[in-house]
């Protein structure tokens, strides 16, 4: 089940990761191994999640880095359904 309007994972990580345990942006940067604008552009939501930042994310903040990923794609399923027209497109029923 796909959630209505999820928030961009940058937000997420800011909210419950950065903020709630009092980091910089450039603490937890170096945390994950990363610079600060790169973890500024996931933050801010002009990047997203790749599979090497949920390793990353995982073993600095927990959560597994799947559960990090599937946090992007719902996002990402989210933008997509408000953009593709598929009204012309028809399933194929097997013979």
């Amino acid at each position: 089940m796909r959630m209505h309007n999820p928030p961009h994972p940058g937000e997420i990580i800011r909210d419950f990761c950065v903020d709630a345990l009092e980091m910089t942006v450039t603490d937890a940067a170096r945390a994950l191994g990363v610079t600060r604008k790169t973890l500024s552009a996931l933050l801010n939501g002009r990047a997203g999640i790749s599979p090497e930042m949920a390793l990353r994310l995982s073993r600095v903040f927990g959560r597994t880095p799947e559960g990090w990923l599937k946090l992007q794609l719902q996002y990402d399923l989210w933008k997509a359904q408000g953009k593709v027209d598929l009204s012309h497109l028809k399933r194929i029923e097997a013979a």
